[in-house]
């Protein structure tokens, strides 16, 4: 039997060998490797392309750049650069208004030292992106740059400062002016300053804009308020000035603080709340009415001892008197602000002498206490002279007091009387303004040594003269040697001197109450000159010369009353020989 083998599917047939790998119908592999190939010539082409762009652009202005709204991409430098100053040179000339804070003003670039730089510009618009895609972004868009600047850094600066000093101000508090009788309200303004450093970058970043340019400034605040101003004025100022001030004095005399003068003692101030202290200032016042009424004031006249033709007599005291400024101006603020009737009486004061009549009587200026003559001095010797012995007649030496010849004549110059004479000077005789009046000094010594005066100060020639008591004498030079001599008794003494064509006197008048003798000791240790031989001329003086010697003197103070010895005193003098002089 026969059994049958179930059904089998036909065996597929090989597929033909295909030599270029192509797939069946369906096509799918074929399809990949087609786009594959489209892909790498389009990566190819694009390559192409970018290269041949960037060959293309080489040299010129990037495709995408403009300035200030100028479109200068592509271009070649020299293009660009012509179109920049075609399209925007006007600028750099063109005014630009500034604002700062409220000052508001034009400045030319140009001038200002501002500038377009189109070769620094051009070059920065060159740069080229390697980026492809930014470089296909080119052909679709616009990229804006800034324009390059030429800055001349002077002018610019001028500028600047200019600026500074244009909008800078200090604040202005509110307060009031005089101007002559009439006040004026000062209303207050707030200061400003530039920002220096932000208005240089404003300038810079933006003059070519064309828009108007706000420069940043801080601003300095006041506290005074237009309102406080015009209370003032209302309240203080006009009232001030409605009436002048009037101050009556003695015999007639008036002072006046005119309405145009309020202002120099009026002041206003700021009192930190926004209103205004104001202040009348009673010294200035002063200052202005004090003199006018000066002449209606006088100091004490003190008691003096004078000599008349009868001998010395009494000069009585006299009170005087001066404005009470104090009391005539109490309440000076208040009465600056009366509107009527601002007139006052000074009210004056007694002043009473320092030396009274009293005093000048206890002085016991009676009689004559002693007195020296000298003489023998040559015409212009004797100018001088007597003019030193009016200067010093009628002084009165109190007691205790210390006279000073020098302290009393004061300078004694041309413009005092006193001419040129003879003096020593190094030992030598020369000439002098003021010239003699060591003889003065010689007889005010010896009037005051034998009154028992206490002898202060005192030094004798360099040499001896003759007419002089030897060891008993006196020079003086201006500023540095004097006669002084102290009044050491419980009465005054008045010293009267006067002179002629031959002699000078000085007597001292007061009470008698001591003897004085002087007693000289001769002379020793003599030494002879030497002989000195100058060239002729006005600077040398002949002299025969004299020796020097040793001297002293004895003072002998003793009670006139009753004899007895108080002080008894031994003053040693060494002379120098006085030189033999010939002018050759």
């Amino acid at each position: 039997m026969t059994v049958d083998e179930p059904d089998q599917p036909a065996p597929e047939e090989p597929a033909p060998d295909d030599s270029d790998g192509s797939q069946e119908s369906d096509g799918t592999p074929r399809r990949r490797h087609t786009t594959l190939l489209v892909a790498a010539a389009i990566f190819v082409l694009a390559g192409v392309v970018y290269g041949v762009d960037l060959f293309a652009a080489q040299g010129k202005v990037a495709r995408d750049v403009t300035v200030l709204g100028v479109h200068i991409g592509g271009l070649d430098p020299a293009r660009a650069e012509s179109r920049l100053a075609h399209e925007l040179g006007a600028l750099a000339s063109a005014p630009v208004t500034v604002e700062a804070g409220d000052v508001t003003t034009d400045i030319v670039p140009v001038d200002a030292g501002l500038d377009f730089d189109w070769p620094a510009t051009v070059a920065t618009a060159q740069a080229q992106s390697l980026n492809p895609v930014t470089r296909v972004l080119t052909w679709v868009r616009e990229r804006p740059i800034p324009p390059e600047q030429a800055v001349d850094e002077d002018t610019f600066n001028a500028t600047v400062t200019q600026l500074t000093e244009d909008v800078n101000r200090a604040p202005r508090e509110g307060g009031i002016e005089f101007r002559g009788p009439e006040p004026e309200p000062i209303y207050p303004e707030e200061g400003q300053e530039l920002n220096v450093v932000q208005a240089r970058q404003s300038l810079l970043s933006g003059w070519y804009s064309g828009a108007t340019l706000t420069l940043p400034v801080t601003v300095a605040p006041v506290s005074v308020t237009r309102t406080a101003v015009d209370a003032a004025m209302d309240k203080i100022a006009l009232p001030a000035v409605a009436e002048e001030l009037v101050i009556e004095g003695a015999d007639g005399a008036t002072a006046r603080l005119a309405r145009d003068q309020v202002g120099e003692v009026l002041t206003f101030e700021p009192d930190g709340q926004g209103g205004l202290d104001h202040e009348f200032d009673e010294e200035a016042a002063r200052e202005i009415l004090v003199p006018q009424l000066a002449e209606t004031e006088r100091g004490p006249r003190d008691a003096t001892v004078v000599l008349g033709n009868l001998g010395p007599y009494v000069v009585r005291d006299e009170a005087g008197r001066e404005i009470d400024w104090d009391e005539t101006l109490d309440g000076f603020a208040d009465l600056m602000l009366e509107t009527a009737g601002r007139t006052r009486d000074a009210v004056y004061e007694e002043i009473p002498a320092e030396f009274t009549t009293a005093d000048a009587d206890g002085l016991g200026i009676d009689e004559v206490v002693a007195e020296f003559t000298t003489g023998g001095f040559t015409a212009n010797s004797g100018h001088n002279i007597r003019r030193a012995a009016q200067q010093v007649n009628g002084a009165v030496v109190k007691p205790g007091e210390t006279f000073s010849l020098n302290g009393h004549t004061g300078p004694r110059g041309l413009a005092q009387g006193y001419i040129r004479s003879g003096v020593i000077y190094e030992g030598r005789p020369d000439e002098a303004i003021g010239g003699g009046v060591s003889q003065f000094a010689t007889t005010l010594y010896n009037a005051g040594y034998f009154a028992g005066m206490e002898d202060v100060e005192h030094q004798e020639h360099s040499y001896y003269i003759s007419r002089y008591p030897a060891g008993r004498e006196a020079t003086v030079w201006e500023g540095a040697i004097d006669v002084k001599f102290r009044n050491p008794y419980p009465t005054g003494v008045l010293i009267e001197s006067f002179g002629d064509g031959a002699n000078v006197t000085v007597r001292l008048w007061g009470t008698k109450t001591v003897d004085v003798e002087s007693i000289n000791g001769g002379r020793w240790n003599q030494t002879e000159p030497q002989r000195l031989t100058l060239p002729a001329g006005p600077n040398c003086a002949p002299s025969s010369g004299a020796p020097g010697f040793t001297t002293s003197d004895t003072r002998v103070i003793r009670n006139a009353a009753t004899g007895a010895e108080i002080s008894r005193q031994t003053r040693t003098v060494v002379y120098e020989p006085q030189p033999i002089v010939v002018c050759r």
